[in-house]
This record gives C-alpha cells, sequence and structure tokens, in this order.
C-alpha cells in the first residue's frame, strides 16, 4: 500500500492506494472520482462517529437529569404513599364489610333454598304417591320371544339363504296373531311387533 497525500478545497487528505492500482492506467476523471468515493466515505464514518458520541452525551445527560428529579422527589412520593396506604387500608375495611354482609346474605338465601328444596321435595313425594296410588302399573313382556330369538338366530346363520328361516316366521306371525285374539285391549300393544336388535 502507497499513501498519497492530496489537497482538496482548504482540506489536506491522506488516501491509500495500492502498487497495483499505481500500475494500471487510469485517467484523472477515475481518479479523482475515487478519491471523492473514499473522502465521501470517510467523511460520512466521522459524522457516524460523532452522531454516537452525540448520543451518548445525550443519553448520559438524560439519565443524570431523571435521577436528579427522582432524589428530589423523594420526600414527595413518601407523602404520596402514606396517603396511598391510609386510603387502601380504608377501602379494606369497606370491602371486609360489604364481605361480611354478602356472606351473611348469602346465609340466608341457603337457608331459604334449603327449606324450599325440602317442601318442594315433599310436595313432589306426596303427587308421585297419589298418581301411583290412581293408576295400576302395567308390566309388559315381548310376545312370542323364544321365536323372535329363533328367527333372528336363523337368519344369521342363513343370510345369504333367507328364505329357508320362512317356517319360524310362520309360527312367529300365528303367535302374535293368537296373542292379540287373547289380549284384545292392546295392553302389550307395544311388544307386538318388537324385534330385539344385537
Amino acid at each position: 500500500m502507497t499513501l498519497f497525500v492530496c489537497v482538496i478545497g482548504d482540506k489536506l487528505c491522506s488516501v491509500n492506494i495500492s502498487l497495483n492500482f499505481l500500475l494500471i492506467a487510469v485517467s484523472d476523471e477515475e481518479l479523482k472520482k475515487r478519491i471523492a468515493e473514499e473522502l465521501a466515505l470517510e467523511r460520512a464514518r466521522r459524522d457516524s462517529e460523532a452522531q454516537k458520541r452525540r448520543l451518548f452525551r445525550f443519553q448520559c445527560w438524560w439519565w443524570e437529569f431523571i435521577l436528579r428529579n427522582e432524589i428530589a422527589n423523594i420526600p414527595q412520593r413518601n407523602l404520596f404513599f402514606d396517603k396511598s396506604a391510609r386510603q387502601l387500608e380504608e377501602k379494606d375495611r369497606e370491602l371486609k364489610k360489604h364481605d361480611a354482609y354478602y356472606k351473611e346474605q348469602l346465609a340466608r338465601l341457603e337457608e331459604r333454598s334449603a327449606q324450599f328444596y325440602k317442601v318442594t321435595t315433599e310436595q313432589y313425594q306426596k303427587a308421585a304417591d297419589e298418581v301411583s296410588a290412581r293408576f295400576k302399573r302395567y308390566e309388559s313382556h315381548p310376545i312370542c320371544g323364544e321365536l323372535q330369538d329363533k328367527i333372528l338366530q336363523c337368519y344369521r346363520e342363513h343370510a345369504q339363504e333367507t328364505l329357508s328361516c320362512s317356517a319360524l316366521a310362520s309360527q312367529y306371525l300365528n303367535c302374535v296373531n293368537h296373542a292379540k285374539q287373547v289380549n284384545p285391549l292392546g295392553i302389550t300393544s307395544v311388544n307386538l311387533c318388537s324385534v330385539k336388535s344385537t
């Protein structure tokens, strides 16, 4: 590297140029352009460093200003915190009063609810007993249950040959028709056509 010193305007500048650069024939225009670019980069670097120094000084000043104000305001803050603490204690006492009141109200409501539940349960049981006494209960059973089971088993075993189960189906229909004749009121009519599912 070779160091060249040049004067631009009223400023003295130094430029580092490699020997390889000197060996290449370069016009004055290109050289001036290169020097101007290098000077612009150097100026930008210096400006950036100056900006950083100014910013650092400002930040130092700012923190010093904040700390001085904080130290000066400590007595005022203590008064503020004392006042706030008294207000919080007063609010706490008020909240405790409200809490006691609401607990009392909740206890009353729970007692009323328990009484209402007891009365409602007694009334429900009484009404259920009256309904049970007034209406007779009927029990229903599937009609021809054994035949129904045999038909289902036959259909499972002969899924491709359902006609082989037709004799059982006929017996089942006869059984159902006989049950209808024996019990014409149809008390168990719900179960007449029921089919058990597996």
